[in-house]
């Protein structure tokens, strides 16, 4: 094992955004704003930290801030929002109950517009991905992405609203939240830590930084098996040839500044929970106070003649991304099960290899997950696409050719040509080194943890892909929820329940898929949906469906039809049922919303 050190790139992120909703900014690396360290003494109480006010004497206008008037105070309503130009730079102006605010235009995880997004009770939350905002305080409250929105000063005079704002803030759109630094790393015993964080995904860093956010000044250390710092795992199928530093959550700087130290390439092999000690499988020790466990997930491999034969991928890191890309072009491609992974790849290869084939058991892809009709419209235009579709059946055997993939060879007796091979056909969780430690895990592999991501053993928390937890939305039903904004919301969670803070999760479940420019948004908990209505048209692609079991709305996808997940994620979140025969009626709004954006009818009853 080895700490990591890279070496400093400036790096442009490409971002992958559906066609009608590319933004002409090119968005600026995550993690670029320079926060205000801090320290404090002793191990971590809750610290309110104020921003620092831009100027400390309002008549004094320092060469960085802009004032502009924006508009009239009667040109907006409560409940709007509007982009407004300052010149050198945008701010998203807000009216909610006789008061304005203003912060940061841009949602710093992708860069969405968030005037499009869905304003309700001080929140407003991201029309792609569902990340959310305090308006007050510009302050993430839901994932996905790490950083803040800046906030902006407001003031009304003769009946016109002003914003006052820092150049450097209109420009870069994001605020890391202020964090604390270790008090003194030098004095530390190598093999042991105050915070051992097991795991670098988005769990684990969250986890991190919130400790530092709320001014925990005590050491923390991270490990994975990974070679290479966070990073944004779900470009890996989405944008496969995207490099480590252009995928990295945050520079190896931001590491440094805040003492949050990460070890690479560092398995760990065994937990002892008596003696509050994690074994790495090269026999190094290290000894814990609070322990995160946030493995992930591992892919199942297949279990076929021939397995082990070259250019076969689960892909798991940026190196088989790349790999596969590089191996695809010109050639044949199979990819094995039609999951998100499976479809994100042969979206994404199509334009590459010579073929794309899809091997799945199912009838339809997505099925489970998005039901018959909308799975059948999605292989649609797949198909359109030249990805040509083997279903209910599977791979019985991988021939090669000087070792390398030659052929697959299905059970219903096709022999498909195959120069790569790329795997998706579900996940286990990275669990199995905790098999004889104590912590509880169910049948399936998964650690058993409560509201506050603690699991059966005092100061051992787990979080992300390899949890169940009880979701408050299915009342409370324990469940897996595999996804990215999930894994940050835990890793939050679990930080502020070491903290001893009693804070119970209540999210709500938000996932996208992206596939030829085009995204599939979902919010929910759909696991056993008995019905789907669905709005819109599926052949157009321009569609909402809502799952439901018996009379309630569990989920809800869609298509072109933004931003009605979040506005039903934010109903949701509020705690109403929407029933179906609410929806039914409500159905015949729809036309209404599509030519006002009017979506007053979808309040959802109080439970």
């Amino acid at each position: 094992g080895r700490f990591l050190f890279v070496p400093a790139v400036e790096v442009k992120i490409e971002v992958v955004i559906p066609e009608k909703e590319r933004s002409k900014e090119e968005m600026s690396p995550n993690g670029k704003a320079s926060p205000l360290i801090y320290k404090v003494n002793g191990t971590a109480r809750h610290y309110h930290l104020e921003e620092h006010p831009i100027a400390s004497n309002p008549y004094h206008k320092p060469k960085d801030v802009v004032e502009a008037s924006v508009c009239h105070v009667k040109d907006l309503e409560n409940g709007q929002m509007r982009e407004v130009d300052l010149g050198c730079g945008k701010a998203l102006l807000i009216k909610e109950s006789g008061e304005f605010h203003a912060v940061g235009h841009k949602c710093p995880h992708y860069g969405a517009p968030l005037v499009k997004g869905v304003l309700s009770k001080g929140r407003v939350r991201c029309p792609w991905h569902g990340a959310c905002f305090n308006i007050s305080t510009g302050d993430i409250e839901d994932f996905p992405g790490l950083d803040s929105l800046p906030k902006f000063q407001v003031k009304i005079e003769k009946e016109k609203v002003y914003i006052r704002a820092s150049k450097q803030a209109l420009q870069t759109q994001r605020r890391t939240k202020m964090m604390a630094k270790c008090i003194s790393l030098s004095n530390y015993n190598r093999s042991s830590t105050n915070v051992l964080i097991i795991g670098a995904g988005a769990a684990g860093l969250v986890c991190a930084e919130t400790l530092r956010q709320e001014g925990f000044s005590d050491r923390i250390v991270m490990c994975t098996m990974d070679r290479h710092l966070p990073y944004d795992r779900p470009k890996l199928s989405k944008s496969m040839d995207s490099h480590p530093e252009q995928i990295t959550l945050r520079p190896k700087e931001f590491f440094r500044t805040y003492d949050i130290e990460v070890l690479t390439e560092m398995q760990v092999a065994a937990v002892d929970i008596k003696n509050k000690t994690a074994v790495f499988k090269d026999g190094f020790k290290m000894e814990y106070n609070k322990l995160l466990i946030a493995t992930g997930n591992t892919p199942k491999a297949l279990s076929c003649k021939g397995k082990e034969v070259e250019n076969v991928f689960n892909i798991r890191t940026p190196e088989d991304a790349n790999r596969v890309v590089k191996l695809a072009t010109s050639k044949n491609v199979v990819i094995v099960g039609a999951s998100f992974l499976g479809m994100e790849v042969a979206a994404y290869l199509t334009e590459r290899a010579h073929s794309v084939s899809v091997v799945e058991l199912e009838e339809v892809p997505f099925k489970k997950f998005f039901g018959e009709r909308v799975g059948r419209a999605v292989m649609k235009m797949f198909e359109s696409n030249r990805v040509k579709f083997y279903m209910q059946t599977e791979v019985s055997e991988l021939r090669e050719q000087d070792g390398k993939l030659k052929e697959v060879v299905l059970k219903s007796g096709k022999v498909l040509r195959a120069d790569v091979c790329v795997v998706g056909v579900g996940a286990v969780p990275a669990t199995a080194f905790l098999k004889q430690s104590g912590i509880n895990i169910d049948s399936k592999g998964f650690i058993v943890v409560n509201k506050m991501m603690q699991t059966n053993i005092p100061g051992v928390f787990a979080a992300g892909d390899a949890v169940t937890f009880p979701l408050a939305l299915r009342n409370n039903k324990k469940v897996n929820v595999p996804h990215w904004q999930m894994a940050h919301m835990h890793g939050r969670i679990a930080a502020l329940n070491m903290l001893a803070h009693g804070m119970e999760i209540s999210t709500v479940p938000y996932l996208w898929t992206a596939m030829f420019g085009k995204s599939i948004r979902y919010a929910g908990h759909g696991e056993g949906f008995d019905d789907v209505v669905i709005q819109g048209d599926l052949d157009e692609l321009k569609f909402v469906a809502f799952y439901t079991k018996s009379d309630e709305v569990v989920a809800v996808a869609s298509m072109n039809y933004d931003p009605i997940v979040s506005k039903v994620a934010e109903v949701l979140a509020a705690g109403r049922t929407i029933r179906k025969r609410d929806h039914l009626t409500a159905l015949r709004v729809f036309p209404l919303f599509f030519r006002t954006g009017d979506m007053s009818w979808l309040t959802g009853k109080g439970s």
